[in-house]
């Protein structure tokens, strides 16, 4: 059996979605994690489906063992709990922790390959957001060494529909006016579609374990925008020009914390992420998904498309 944490989130349910619309494991054969209560009729679809439905929570080890129960593989979504990253966490205080108590809580009743979803920067990273996965991976790879599990870490792309984030948080869309965007850097980045990375994600959980296992790799495509394409592409669609001001990584922080009223710890956190941009980590030459796709006979989803959608155009 196959258990899928955060699978109501965004990549979650998109991993699942894409297992079940292209048949590629038996509903009975999956597990849908949840922090909500399982009876709630909003599973009801699932369970409709023979799709076992359980609760599960970082914090609480029992109920990880409870969730993972029976299963042989995890597919962990790295938990979105950002803040406690923040003010550069030591090892074991930032999201890693919440990683490990999952990984630990499956190894002990049983699980046998964990998949993790990482991200799309380099090793080594200047990004902060990078940190814990780094954190994570090293993990999963001391314990394969122990013969304690095997694992597939799974560098997912920068989603095509996390842009705004990128571009100065703006997430305003058709509201925004702003004529100028400032950011901390920019660089090439190999946007990529949430439904495109979920199909590839699919197919690497679905296949024989050995397959993937002790395997690393990048599911991006490997086409590139910069934050100031994104700037062109947003002015076309808007019909209005959106100019990109690109500032050092102190006047973001300052900009965005003195001027836009925003949390300081988590606008210093982020600021790192334009860093990276600047050296290129973000520029993924990696043919996995690609190919994942091209085998199914469909092309990776254009960024502009994703911007146009989002714009409400």
């Amino acid at each position: 059996m196959l258990a899928i944490t955060s699978a109501t989130g965004k990549l979650g349910s998109a991993v699942l979605n894409a297992l079940l619309e292209n048949k590629l494991i038996d509903p009975k054969e999956l597990v849908v994690c949840t922090s909500s209560d399982p009876s709630e009729q909003r599973f009801d679809g699932f369970r409709a489906q023979s799709i076992t439905v359980r609760y599960t929570n970082f914090d609480e080890p029992e109920a990880l063992e409870q969730a993972f129960a029976g299963c042989d593989k995890l597919f962990l979504v790295s938990t979105p709990r950002i803040s406690m990253d923040y003010n550069d966490a030591p090892l074991w205080k930032g999201r890693e922790a919440h990683h490990r108590a999952a990984i630990d809580a499956a190894i002990k009743v049983g699980v046998k390959h964990i998949y993790y979803t990482s991200l799309a920067f380099g090793n080594p990273s200047k990004a902060s957001v990078m940190r814990a996965h780094v954190r994570t991976e090293a993990y999963l790879h001391e314990l394969a060494e122990k013969e304690q599990v095997d694992y597939t870490i799974i560098r997912e792309g920068l989603y095509n529909e996390s842009w705004p984030l990128y571009f100065g948080y703006y997430f305003g869309l058709q509201e925004e006016t702003r004529k100028e965007v400032i950011v901390g850097g920019d660089g090439p980045i190999s946007w990529t579609a949430i439904a495109d990375m979920a199909f590839g994600s699919a197919k690497v959980v679905a296949a024989p374990s050995a397959e993937w296992a002790g395997k690393t790799f990048y599911l991006s495509q490997n086409k590139t925008w910069s934050l100031k394409d994104i700037a062109q592409i947003v002015s076309k669609v808007k019909g209005a020009e959106v100019k990109l001001k690109v500032v050092s990584r102190k006047e973001h922080e300052e900009f965005y914390v003195k001027e836009k009223g925003m949390e300081q710890p988590a606008v210093e956190w982020w600021s790192s992420t334009y860093d990276a941009l600047k050296d290129g980590e973000c520029d993924i030459k990696d043919p996995t998904l690609e190919k994942l796709l091209k085998e199914a006979g469909r092309t990776p989803k254009a960024l502009e498309e994703t911007i146009e959608e989002m714009l409400g155009k």
